[in-house]
């Protein structure tokens, strides 16, 4: 089974964010996550285009893009442009999510769906099979630094059991609260791919951090 760390540069030094990423490069993470707030679908705004492109000509891992924001069918193409692996829209923020996914797949990239924490993943039920990743928000969007939300393992179990009946593909990620404390369990409970922030790059050694998430989950 996948299993990935994914540190989130939200929670990075934007002051040397070149230093930061080629930290994540040199790491065991699999993938780096970008988070894009527009400050509208989310109280907060943290980094756009311009970031990412120049993100994008030093970072040498996966691109895992989460579009926090309204009207996400605006910048698939823009994305994709930027070198985007994955790119994932909030299940609340699409009006016609399978148009949605089915243009982010036209343009070449992964498509992924983020639940927030009261959206249940019961509501993915008829279209799991054509989504690649679902990212689960275990805590509210929108800030890094937030303390985990407990239901999530069982929603990860549940999202894993729908997963398993649709013989659909879709990995799970986990985004928000992710620590040494509950690497292992949410992995245990169905997960694949775990966002980490303010726990890597508030450390210490943030490489060594990575490093130490990877054997729990190993």
């Amino acid at each position: 089974m996948t299993k990935k760390i994914a540190p989130s540069l939200l929670a990075a030094d934007f002051a040397n964010l070149q230093r930061e990423v080629e930290m994540v490069n040199q790491s065991e993470a699999g993938w780096l996550h970008l988070d894009i707030m527009d400050g509208v679908f989310v109280p907060n705004i943290s980094f756009g285009m311009p970031v990412v492109k120049a993100i994008a000509r030093h970072a040498k891992k996966i691109l895992d893009v989460h579009l926090m924001i309204i009207d996400p069918d605006r910048y698939i193409k823009t994305f994709a442009e930027l070198c985007a692996s994955f790119l994932t829209v909030h299940y609340e923020a699409c009006h016609h999510l399978h148009r949605t996914i089915q243009a982010i797949k036209s343009e070449g990239m992964q498509a992924g769906v983020a639940l927030n924490p009261h959206t249940p993943v019961q509501l993915l039920e008829n279209i799991i099979e054509e989504i690649d990743l679902v990212c689960v928000m275990s805590v509210n969007p929108g800030f890094g630094g937030q303390s985990f939300i407990e239901n999530t393992y069982r929603k990860v179990a549940d999202l894993r059991e729908l997963i398993e009946q649709k013989n659909a593909k879709a990995l799970i990620e986990i985004d928000g609260g992710v620590s040494a404390t509950n690497a292992k369990k949410l992995i245990d409970a169905g997960a694949n791919v775990l966002v980490a922030g303010s726990f890597v790059f508030g450390s210490d050694d943030p490489s060594a951090t990575i490093q130490n998430l990877k054997k729990e989950i190993a």
